[in-house]
Parts: structure tokens; sequence; C-alpha cells
């Protein structure tokens, strides 16, 4: 039996999707970065289909086997703009936009970052309650640390995966034995909220076919990541996490792999209703669709994406140039080579195994 911050029974749910597996314990693992569905998105929901959101990146989000998001936003009727100590922005989505999640067949979601409490600790209670109610696993925020801590596991073809989500944001939000909150880490292995971390992962593995650890880390500006974000993925992985899932830079960084295992420092901004920054440009992204053999990913392909009118949208032409060419430069500081794929439309990392490959498909 797992200790504290272990295995998320209350959170497991058996993937409906129509997507078959591919043979010797392959499937499709797809990720976004964040989507967040409050003030504008939100006014746009109250006519628009839960599908808006998503544009016409549907058919890929559709075709995988499990998919992953940060829920940049909760999901309520309830609360109250968080006024503790001043905050600049508060997101918040309707509680009927869970729909949105289930347009998108979205299997489980992060929800440690520094938006789940804008509306207090009634609204975060009420979406865990909507979340489990729509069968969306989630890790990272809860009514206490245990359940803030806890692994979110779902089975696909017979195999369970597993999410852990963490967040070295808004410290103030910390779960407690007695008080709602975030699984907060700082990452400094030194401290020793992080060697928790650590065990948990050690833990986890040992429940679950395949680990995905989210870090919602770092500022939201900045195409490289720290130094120190590198040391901690690679110990994360170290502990026996499988793809490392990072996000809260609003743009996207480098992919690399360390000792055979995926990890994406910075996923980027898919949905929201933000300013565009004309130099670090946040409106860019990508689908990410990680093909996994059992615990090993065979490769990775990435579809360019632009937020356009509050909705994912495929990027086209000189966009999907433009985009795929600035991640190809950031994935070479790691020496991890790419190449696009005409016909899939889409950027494509092979893994480090001279034998590994990207299986043709319809994605």
């Amino acid at each position: 039996m797992l200790g504290e911050g272990g295995n998320d029974r209350r959170g497991s749910q058996q993937d409906s999707s129509t997507s078959t597996s591919v043979e010797n314990d392959s499937f499709h693992l797809l990720l976004v970065g964040d989507c967040m569905l409050g003030r504008l998105v939100n006014e746009v929901l109250e006519n628009a289909p839960p599908e808006y959101p998503w544009g016409n990146t549907l058919p890929i989000l559709h075709s995988a086997d499990w998919r992953v998001c940060n829920l940049e936003c909760v999901i309520s009727d309830r609360g109250t703009p968080w006024s503790a100590y001043p905050k600049a922005f508060h997101f918040r989505s309707a509680a009927k936009n869970i729909a949105v999640l289930a347009a998108a067949r979205m299997n489980a979601v992060s929800l440690a970052n520094n938006h789940v409490l804008d509306f207090g600790y009634d609204a975060l209670i009420e979406m865990l309650g909507i979340l489990d109610h729509a069968g969306i696993a989630h890790s990272g925020a809860g009514i206490n640390y245990r359940e803030a801590s806890q692994l979110a596991t779902s089975e696909v073809s017979g195999r369970k995966r597993g999410l852990l989500a963490f967040t070295d944001n808004e410290p103030a939000w910390e779960a407690t034995a007695n008080q709602p909150g975030i699984f907060y880490v700082p990452t400094d292995l030194a401290d020793s909220r992080a060697t928790r971390l650590l065990e948990i992962i050690r833990e986890s593995r040992e429940v679950v076919d395949l680990l995905i650890v989210s870090a919602h880390w770092g500022s939201n500006w900045g195409y490289c990541p720290p130094h120190g974000h590198i040391i901690f993925a690679h110990a994360l992985i170290e502990a026996g996490a499988d793809v490392i899932f990072g996000h809260s830079s609003h743009v996207f960084r480098g992919i690399e792999f360390y000792k055979g295992r995926s990890v994406l420092y910075g996923a980027g901004d898919f949905v929201d209703d933000y300013a565009i920054d004309e130099i670090e440009r946040n409106d860019q992204s990508f689908i990410y669709v990680m093909e996994m053999a059992g615990k090993t990913p065979r490769g990775l392909r990435m579809y360019p994406t632009l937020i356009r009118g509050c909705h994912a949208s495929l990027a086209e032409g000189v966009y999907a140039l433009g985009i795929t060419d600035k991640m190809a430069e950031l994935c070479a500081a790691f020496h991890i080579p790419t190449r696009w794929n005409q016909a899939q439309r889409c950027m494509e990392i092979a893994h480090s195994n001279p034998d590994a490959h990207i299986a043709t498909g319809s994605h």
C-alpha cells in the first residue's frame, strides 16, 4: 500500500475512447499545455458549443489513446475572486463547461497551477466533484495535502497510466493536512518537499505501467528552461518518471530525451484569451502526440497550433514553418534532431535509439 500521496483510486477511470492501441503495448499519449477556459473564453461559451475552444484540432485529439492537459482555471459556479493578497488575474469557467473537456475526450488534467484557487476553496471543491462526476482523472490539488499529492490513474487497454502533478507557483496555496490547496513543491532538491515528491514517484512507479509527472514550474516567459529545471527533471526521471510534462511558460520550450525518457520543459499555451506578445509568441504551441512502447517513447509528433478567437487551430503555411523552425532550434540545444513530415503536417522527433521509428498512421 502506498503512503500519503500514493495511488489515487478515486480518480481512476476506464477510458471510453474508440481509439485502438497499437500492438506490443504501444499506445499514443497526447499532451497539450495550458487550457484557460475563463474570462472571454467563458463568455464565448455562453452561446458557442463546447467543441468551440478546440477548433479544428479535435480529430487529432480524438485519435489518441490517452489525453492530458493543464487546466489553467477553475470550473465552477461558486466562489469569489481570491483576495487574501493581490492577484492580477482570476480565471473561472462555468460549471457547464466541463462539457468542453468532454468534447475533447480529455482523460486527465493537471490542477497544480497558479489559477486553480482563483475563486477560493468553495470553487475548487466544487470542481473536484465535477471532474469526478465526468470521469476525468485529476492530480495536483485537493481538499488536503493527501488528496493534492495523490496519483491519478486511468486504465487504457488493460494498462494503468498515472499522472502526478505538482507546481512551484503560489506557495501560499500549499495544501496542508487540514486545508485545501495545491501540491506545492519547490524545484530545489535540498527541500524536504522535493524529497517527498521523489518518494511518491518511486512508490507510484510500482503501481502504474506509465508515469507522467506534470510540472507547472517557473515563470511565464522564456524559451529556454532554467538550468535548475533541467537538474530537477533529471532527478524526477531517475526516481521513476517516464514522461515529464512541463508547463507554466506561455511559450513552448525545447524537448530532451534523458535516460530514454521524454522531457517537455514547456508545452506552451493551447487555449486562452491572452494578449499576444510579439516577441515571445504565446499564441503558438503544439499538440504533442507521443507514441509509447511500454514505458519507452518510440517517437513524438508535434502539430503546430495557433490561438485565434479564443480557440486553438492548426497552423498552416508560413505560420507552421515559423513555429516548427523555432522548436527545431530549441531542440537542437539538447542535441535532439527534428524533421518536418509534409504528409502528416507535423514535426517529428525519433527516439534517440537508432532503431526507433515513428509509425505511420492517422495522426
